[in-house]
């Protein structure tokens, strides 16, 4: 099977952060790991994030932005970017997932999704 241009892979880590949390005032930081792998044949630009957060209660919210941490890394064939950022939730569990809209260097737009993952306090039962 030929490689695309337009294959990327999205791994993710996250991390409770306790020592940044309240639970008292319903707030649960945690923070997330990102590695952006390109796996096509041309480089690739990340331009902008669409996330939609959920929370254990139901509560969904979206964001969106150009770029990630304030960059719009390009990433060249077999290499990876990577980067952390947080989010706070006010239950205790909840799901992120979304996609990039990444641009190829002739100008086609793709989008790469995220897979939704888990953000849980350690010890949870759910």
């Amino acid at each position: 099977m030929a490689r695309s241009a337009k294959s990327v892979q999205v791994a993710v880590t996250t991390e409770y952060l306790e020592n940044q949390s309240s639970p008292a005032e319903d707030q649960y930081l945690f923070s997330y790991t990102i590695t952006i792998t390109n796996l096509g044949i041309e480089a690739v630009t990340l331009k902008s994030r669409h996330w939609c957060i959920t929370d254990a209660d139901g509560g969904t919210s979206e964001v969106q932005g150009a770029g990630v941490v304030g960059e719009t890394p390009l990433i060249k064939p077999n290499d990876s970017y990577q980067y952390s950022s947080g989010t706070v939730l006010k239950t205790p569990l909840g799901v992120m997932q979304g996609h990039y809209a990444m641009q190829t260097n002739d100008g086609e737009e793709f989008n790469a999704p995220i897979p939704a993952f888990r953000l849980a306090v350690p010890g949870l039962l759910h």
